[in-house]
């Protein structure tokens, strides 16, 4: 599921030319009303220290590296500190807000086995293409609490910049 309003690039774009300080408010003031759902994002790696837990592999906390790159240990405190926010007013880009994981560890065990089968991915268990296993249920859980408030702030936003032009 997800939430559509129209023409949020434009104005979070239009905004950064009307005055730089004004679309850093709008991020602040996002940011803030998104906090429940990258708190609940964030509680939802805790899991991943119990050890009975089918998500704990134990070859996940022994480094891995690929190409040169380093891809695991999976820890606890990298996963909880990769949840963030990002704002895409690219031309191309599908979101304009979103909740990501920006640790490479945790990014490659919520997404492993999505898109192709492989032998992580079957460790990890099955997951639906397009959702990953514990940051994307945690968000949508806390939706209903900011959905209402970040369609105020954009409607806000949007006759600021009306008024602007």
């Amino acid at each position: 599921m997800t939430v559509r309003v129209d023409g949020v690039k434009d104005t979070i774009n239009q905004l950064g030319k009307i005055n730089k300080e004004l679309q850093k408010q709008f991020k602040a003031d996002a940011t803030r009303i998104a906090e429940p759902a990258l708190d609940a994002g964030r509680k939802s790696y805790a899991r991943l220290n119990n050890e009975a837990d089918p998500y704990a592999l134990s070859g996940m906390s022994r480094k891995w590296t690929q190409n040169g790159r380093k891809i695991f240990p999976l820890t606890v405190a990298k996963a909880v500190k990769g949840v963030s926010m990002k704002f895409d007013t690219r031309r191309r880009a599908i979101g304009v807000i979103l909740i990501i994981q920006k640790d490479v560890a945790t990014a490659v065990f919520e997404t492993a086995g999505r898109k192709t089968s492989n032998k992580l991915g079957k460790s990890l268990g099955s997951i639906d293409s397009g959702k990953t296993r514990l940051l994307q249920p945690a968000v949508d859980g806390a939706r209903d609490k900011i959905e209402k408030e970040m369609k105020q702030l954009i409607k806000d936003v949007t006759q600021t910049v009306q008024r602007g032009m």
